[in-house]
């Protein structure tokens, strides 16, 4: 990928992102956890490219009301949650608040963890080398949570690996992974979606589609 042109689409932004983690191919122990719903289409490549095995991560962000856009926090599978005390403080929301937008949230969690793993065991991350992979990072928010809910998990090594992110985001992330890729950090960032020619919402049915060809390949 060069300069800053766009990339196609999701599974494109994932071909060019495995080319570089080269080094992680054919690696015992690494694992792909891609953030669903936008990861997955990106780590599906990043998995097949480097011959790891590919899981699902479900990070659910708390949108705050009535500008759910703005993430106030963020709640990830294992029971992690992460408050963006600034955003809270800033508003004034009152703690009922997020625990009302938390509890909506861990629903919609469970709701998919149930229905990508359909009854599968989640993937033992004991000692592995865990690649966490996204479309694109912003604030960051979902994918530092992400960390830490894989930390819990002793891992030997966490990677975060993107198409695309805020310099500044993966500046931050570098103090909490142990390593951070992304091939491109525009100046002017603004917004995930720019930075694809196609950025349609990935749906329930894709990510599953995507874990059983993943599954069948292996």
């Amino acid at each position: 990928m060069k300069g800053l042109q766009q990339y196609g689409n999701r599974l494109e932004a994932g071909r060019a992102l495995a080319s570089e983690l080269q080094n992680y191919k054919d690696q015992p122990g690494a694992v792909v956890l891609g953030l669903a719903r936008g990861g997955l289409p990106v780590a599906f490549e990043v998995a097949r490219a480097i011959r790891a095995p590919l899981e699902v991560f479900v990070v659910r962000k708390l949108g705050v009301p009535g500008h759910e856009e703005l993430a106030m926090g963020a709640i990830a599978s294992g029971g992690m949650r992460v408050l963006n005390k600034s955003v809270v403080e800033q508003l004034g929301i009152a703690s009922e608040v997020v625990e009302r937008v938390a509890q909506g949230e861990q629903e919609e969690l469970e709701r998919r963890e149930a229905l990508y793993r359909g009854g599968r065991p989640a993937l033992n991350l004991e000692g592995r080398t865990v690649i966490l992979v996204d479309d694109g990072l912003a604030t960051g928010t979902s994918m530092r949570v992400a960390v830490m809910a894989v930390r819990r998990h002793r891992p030997a090594r966490v990677v975060v690996a993107v198409p695309v992110a805020a310099e500044e985001t993966c500046g931050e992330l570098r103090a909490e992974a142990d390593e951070v890729v992304c091939p491109i950090t525009p100046p002017n960032f603004y917004a995930v979606g720019m930075w694809y020619e196609d950025f349609n919402q990935t749906t329930d049915d894709e990510v599953r589609d995507l874990l059983q060809r993943q599954t069948d390949a292996a």
